[in-house]
This record gives structure tokens, C-alpha cells and sequence, in this order.
């Protein structure tokens, strides 16, 4: 009885984990799709700064930003020229994005 119970936490727990690494690949996927779409004419597709003086998001002055300024610069926007993406982003999307820029810098 104690091998059966066993086993079948271990089936769990191996779902369970499929399903996270599931979830994250999609949201890494969703997240590429919105740079491309929303940041890369401007910061460039691999993140290394763009024609318009956009920052290296490999940068020292980047990497040294919390997720919580990223999120806010793109949330709240950077003028003159980064827009608000607040009610346009959903708050998901957004972590998810920062998520994404951070691996840009790597």
C-alpha cells in the first residue's frame, strides 16, 4: 500500500512539473512575441540598444535595475520617446516581458 501511495505522488509531482515547464515556455513565447512587437524597433531584436540611444538592456546601468524600476519604466514609460504601456500591457504580461529583457542581457 505504501509503494502504490508512493508512486502515485510521484506521477503527481512529475505532472505537476510538465505542466510548470509548459506554462513557463508559453510565457516566455507570449513575451518574445511583445518585444518584437511592442519593444525591438526601438531597443533593437537582441536587446542591444537601438538607433534611437536606446540602453544595452546588458548594460551595467540596466542590470542594475530591479525587476520593480523595469516594470515601472514600462508601465509608467520613459519620456520623451518610451510610452506608457499601462492598460495596454496586462500586469502579467508586463512580468513576463521583464522576464524576457532580462534574458536578452545574459
Amino acid at each position: 500500500m505504501k509503494h502504490l501511495f508512493f508512486r502515485m505522488c510521484v506521477v503527481i509531482l512529475l505532472a505537476v512539473g510538465v505542466v510548470a515547464l509548459c506554462n513557463t515556455s508559453a510565457a516566455a513565447q507570449d513575451a518574445a512575441g511583445t518585444y518584437k512587437a511592442k519593444c525591438a524597433m526601438c531597443h533593437g531584436p537582441d536587446g542591444k540598444g537601438g538607433k534611437m540611444g536606446t540602453r544595452d538592456f546588458a548594460s551595467p546601468e540596466v542590470k542594475a535595475e530591479t525587476d520593480a524600476q523595469l516594470t515601472e519604466i514600462i508601465t509608467k514609460g520613459k519620456p520623451p520617446k518610451m510610452p506608457a504601456y499601462e492598460g495596454k500591457l496586462k500586469d502579467t504580461e508586463i512580468k513576463d516581458l521583464v522576464a524576457y529583457i532580462r534574458s536578452l542581457a545574459k
